[in-house]
C-alpha cells in the first residue's frame, strides 16, 4: 500500500515519527512535506500536494497532521475525491475506511501522544471499504454532492 504523509509545523514532530514507523513496517511513504521545520508555514499549502496525490491516485491512502487536526481536515476536503477525517480513537479510524471509504486520516499532534497516534494508524491502515450496497449507496450521495458543487 502506498502511503501519503504531510504535516505543517505543528505537526511536524510527529510526521517524522510516523515516516519511520511506517517505513520499519514496509510500506512506501511518500513525504509531501513540510520538508523542514518552518513555524510559520501554513497548513492548507502543507495539505495540497498530499491532496493532489490523492485525487491522482498516486497514493493509496494519505495521513495528515497539524496541531490539533482540524486545519487539515478542513483543508483537505475542499479537494475533490478526498475523503478526510480528524480522527482521535481507533474505531472511528477503521470505521472510516469500513463505511465510508475515508482515504485521508487527519490527527492532531498537539492533542494527542504518538503512542494513541500509532494505533489510529494501524486501525486506519489495515481496514478495507466494505463496498456493501449500503455502503456504496452513501457514498455515490457523497460524490454527487463533490460534482453538484464543482465550479
Amino acid at each position: 500500500m502506498k502511503i501519503g504523509i504531510a504535516a505543517d509545523h505543528a505537526g511536524f514532530e510527529q510526521k517524522q515519527k510516523l515516516v519511520q514507523q511506517l517505513t520499519e513496517q514496509g510500506y512506501a511513504v511518500t513525504d509531501y512535506g513540510a520538508a523542514k521545520f518552518d513555524a510559520a508555514d501554513d497548513y492548507p499549502d502543507i495539505i495540497v500536494p498530499l491532496g493532489m496525490a490523492l485525487f491522482h491516485k498516486e497514493v493509496d491512502r494519505g495521513i495528515a497532521v497539524c496541531g490539533s487536526g482540524v486545519g487539515v481536515s478542513v483543508a483537505a476536503n475542499k479537494i475533490p475525491g478526498v475523503r478526510a477525517a480528524l480522527i482521535t480513537e481507533s474505531y472511528s479510524a477503521h470505521q472510516g475506511v469500513e463505511h465510508d471509504d475515508m482515504n485521508l486520516l487527519c490527527v492532531g499532534g498537539r492533542v494527542i501522544g504518538p503512542m494513541l497516534i500509532w494505533e489510529i494508524v494501524q486501525a486506519y491502515l489495515n481496514a478495507k471499504y466494505d463496498g456493501g450496497e449500503r455502503f456504496q449507496r452513501r457514498l455515490n450521495k457523497v460524490i454527487a454532492l463533490e460534482n453538484q458543487f464543482k465550479s
